[in-house]
């Protein structure tokens, strides 16, 4: 199961870059469409429905915010410690719930592929880094508030939280008492905005979204030098997802 995913994760790592132009080609041409027939009015045909589902895809950079210990002023060993962001991939569906005319429940299902780095720099400006990449099971609940409808398009902000459950914590290489320890199980919250284009069969709905934990999610091991100095971890992700519902 291991090998499948580090084998998924580097598959993503290569093709990220034509997954990113192919999805910035599809969306230019769902927007310049969108703008020819401004005057139709689709949207009028999905506001007759009182919820509709969909799939997300999305990209993110995610990181870690580090709080350090009292123990890190009087270590000789480690002078700087800090954590580093790297890119990442996501599939979710979304359900879509309407209450009202302005505003929507969203529960958005998926998994999550991240990659983030602790950096540690001695006196020397030798840098040991410990990259750990995770897999994770959202469970994302939101509420979004959409602005009036002009030329089949339309703002929104959207304010939620997550749980996410780290599927890949019980590896080996991650249970190792040489590497620093996190905790499979993060509490996010979460805000974003975006815009809807409403076409004739679908929605597609470009966003962007911030994502902070707000549970420690850092394991303590008073045995290994670079954990000892960390007192408390937090995870941070910037997300860009396009929504296809209907």
């Amino acid at each position: 199961m291991q090998l499948e995913v580090i084998k998924f994760w580097n598959l993503c790592n290569l093709s990220r870059r034509k997954i990113i132009l192919c999805t910035a080609l599809l969306l230019t041409s769902l927007i310049t469409y969108g703008q020819i027939n401004n005057k139709s009015y689709n949207y009028l045909d999905f506001q007759k429905k009182p919820y509709y589902f969909g799939i997300t895809f999305g990209f993110n950079n995610s990181g870690y915010r580090i709080n350090h210990s009292p123990s890190f002023i009087n270590n000789e060993q480690i002078f700087i410690a800090e954590g580093a962001s790297g890119p990442g991939f996501e599939v979710h569906m979304v359900t879509n719930l309407k209450i009202g005319e302005y505003f929507d429940f969203r529960f958005i299902p998926g998994v999550t592929l991240v990659e983030r780095t602790f950096e540690f720099e001695d006196a020397l400006g030798s840098i040991n880094k410990t990259k750990i990449e995770s897999v994770f099971a959202d469970i994302p609940f939101q509420i979004r508030y959409k602005s009036a409808p002009y030329k089949d398009k339309r703002a929104f902000v959207t304010a939620g939280v997550k749980y996410a459950y780290d599927v890949q914590s019980n590896s080996k290489t991650r249970q190792a008492n040489t590497q620093i320890k996190i905790t499979p199980h993060d509490f996010q919250v979460e805000v974003g905005a975006g815009f809807q284009i409403f076409l004739p069969f679908i929605i597609v709905s470009p966003e962007i979204k911030f994502s902070q934990g707000i549970n420690n999610i850092l394991i303590y091991n008073d045995n290994l030098n670079e954990a000892k100095i960390l007192e408390k971890v937090l995870s941070r992700v910037f997300t860009f997802s396009i929504h296809l519902e209907g």
